[in-house]
Parts: structure tokens; sequence; C-alpha cells
């Protein structure tokens, strides 16, 4: 018995020491992984519109990579820390193919999730950072994963979305944003003042420095829209920058509220904001 206690403390301690080398050294690993992730989104960084659009998706793939990476490198380090403890890994390997083919029949929803994320991530589909609608919700990308998309939606609540469930899916953070902007004026009120008016507005909108790199095109009258009981409806088209469409909308209607009130125009009723961006909606697979 005194004969085996210092061998089996040497044991322990060769062993522990060797679990313990295999840790530090899969958290230098994930470590570096997360330096050089950081770093690729740093390089990506600038000021312009399309290297701002690159470096979100180079901060979404990293956060992939990081995911993924780190889950190979915990995954090593059990798999050679298990023969420290008497587990023979390859028995230990064999029944984790059983036990993956079982979770490949019994786990669909999951392979699809990560096919799913997979082919959203490599089409560019979306990335951290857009705004996006689908599935009813509407609401800016917090995080992608191979298997779920997070949003945070008009409310402020995050929405996760598994990738499997993601079907079409409207990008309206792409190149450009669309408002249209419905004023409705008494059924008696003559069209043409009003018209006149909403040209005046909308060449002073273009035409002012402040909003002018907001602006893509327009506003631009498009003229009478429709009839109704309550009176002409009259739509304004403005195309914005990116993320700038509701600043846009504000400052539009804030300006068409006082050019109405100074020329003692009436308002029918409170006008409607219908957005819509340039790029069709794109299906998930």
């Amino acid at each position: 018995m005194s004969n085996s206690l210092p061998s089996w403390l040497t044991i322990s301690v060769t062993h522990g020491v060797r679990v313990l080398i295999i840790a530090a050294i899969a958290l230098i690993l994930i470590r570096i992984l997360k330096a050089v992730t950081e770093r690729l989104v740093h390089i990506a960084k600038a000021q312009t519109r399309v290297s701002q659009m690159r470096e979100q998706q180079t901060r979404t793939m990293a956060g992939v990579l990081y995911s993924v990476g780190t889950v190979v490198i915990v995954a090593a380090a059990i798999l050679t820390i298990l023969p420290e403890f008497g587990f023979n890994v390859t028995p230990v390997e064999a029944v984790a193919a059983v036990a993956s083919l079982a979770l490949g029949f019994g786990a669909q929803t999951l392979i699809k999730d990560l096919i799913n994320g997979f082919f959203i991530i490599f089409e560019d589909q979306f990335v951290v950072g857009d705004v996006i609608q689908v599935n009813l919700e509407t609401g800016r990308v917090e995080l992608i994963t191979l298997r779920r998309t997070v949003l945070r939606n008009l409310n402020g609540a995050m929405v996760t979305v598994p990738n499997s469930l993601i079907g079409q899916v409207a990008n309206l953070s792409r190149d450009w944003s669309q408002v249209f902007v419905d004023i409705t004026v008494p059924a008696e009120q003559p069209t043409d003042a009003a018209l006149t008016l909403l040209e005046k507005v909308s060449g002073d909108f273009r035409g002012d420095a402040t909003w002018s790199p907001a602006l893509v095109d327009g506003p631009r009258v498009l003229g009478i829209e429709s009839l109704s009981l309550e009176g002409t409806v009259l739509r304004l088209q403005v195309r914005s920058a990116l993320n700038r469409r509701d600043d846009v909308a504000r400052e539009l209607r804030r300006r068409i509220r006082m050019a109405f009130e100074e020329a003692h125009i009436p308002l029918a009723a409170t006008h409607r904001i219908h957005f819509r961006a340039q790029n069709s909606p794109t299906a998930g697979t």
C-alpha cells in the first residue's frame, strides 16, 4: 500500500500535467484564432460605402470562422485528453461515429439549419448589420451562425430564427432604400396647387447641402396616386442612402407639413409611408 501510493501520485501528477498542457495549448489556439479574426475585421475597415459593406461581410465570416474553429479546437483537445484517463480513443471514435449516424436521422432539422446557414453566408444574402424582412419579422441582423440568425426587431426584441425556417428574404440594406410618401388632400381642394407646392418642397430638399448626401434620387412627385372617400392621394418617391430612409422620411414629412400650413392648404388625413429596397427578395436554400 505504501509503495503503490507514491506510484499513484506520480502517475496522477504526470497525467495532470499533460492535461493542463493540452488545455493550455487549446486556450492559446483559441486566443490566436480570435486575434486573427479580429485582425481580419480591422483590415477590412474603411470609410467608403463599399468598404463598409465588405467590413460587415468580413465580420460575419470572422464570427462563423471563430465559432467553428473553437468547436474544432475543443473537440481535438478532448480527444487528446481522453487517453490520459484510460480511454481508448479508437473505440470512442467508433461510438462517436455511430452516434453521429443516429443523430443524422433524428436531427434532420439541425442539418438543414447548418446547410441553409452555409448558403446564406456563402451567397452573401445578408450580413451582420443588415436590415432584413423574413418570416413576417423586420429587424437588424445581430448575429449569424450556421444554425440560427438573430434579429433585433422594431420593438427592440431579440428574435431568433432557425436557418431552416428562412425562406424568402428581403434585404433592406443593399445599395439604397426607397420611400413612398402619400399625402391626402380633401376632395374639394384643387390638386394643382398642392402638386406645385410638393414640387417646390422636393426641389428645396434636393438642394439642401445638409440632406443631399442622404439622397440617392428624388424626392420626386409622382402625381395623383388614387382617389378615396377621404380625398385625393398624392404620392412622392425618394431613394435614400443606406440606413437614412427613416431620417429622410421624417424630414420630408416635416417640410411638407410646414409648407402646407404656410400655404393654408389642408391635409385630409395623416399620410402613409411605404418602404421598399432596391433588391428583390432572395430565396434561401
